[in-house]
């Protein structure tokens, strides 16, 4: 299995719902690091499994349209707790429809909310029609 991944840092806020988290029911906000990870059994006829460039255009895009939000006010996120778990699963949805690659298996989206904790979403890539 081969496999290709990049990551992007962006800063975005949110606050926990549905339990008293104390302080995490505030906005706060992250300094949010995600990777994409792509996977596939084959290599193209150039030796790649992704083109990078693409790869990066995509994740480039998920992050300037996350970056300086309340992740709580976006419309994927409404009545939800905006949990790095939750944040991962929507990540690899919109990734695994976008990344027009046949060769990628899987997409596996990584974020860290700080130094110290991680979550991962992991998605069997989408056909594109």
């Amino acid at each position: 299995m081969y496999a290709v991944a990049i990551t992007r840092d962006f800063v975005a806020q949110h606050h926990l719902i549905g339990e008293d988290w104390g302080e995490e029911t505030r906005n706060h906000y992250h300094q949010y690091k995600v990777e994409l990870e792509l996977q596939g059994e084959e290599l193209d006829r150039h030796g790649y499994l992704v083109d990078i460039v693409e790869l990066e255009a995509q994740l480039d895009a998920q992050v300037r349209y996350y970056a300086d939000q309340t992740l709580n006010d976006l419309p994927e996120f409404a009545g939800l707790n905006p949990s790095i778990e939750r944040f991962a699963f929507i990540l690899c949805e919109k990734l695994s429809a976008r990344v027009n690659t046949p060769a990628v298996n899987v997409i596996t989206v990584k974020i860290w909310e700080n130094d110290n904790a991680w979550a991962s979403h992991s998605c069997a890539k989408q056909s594109s029609t």
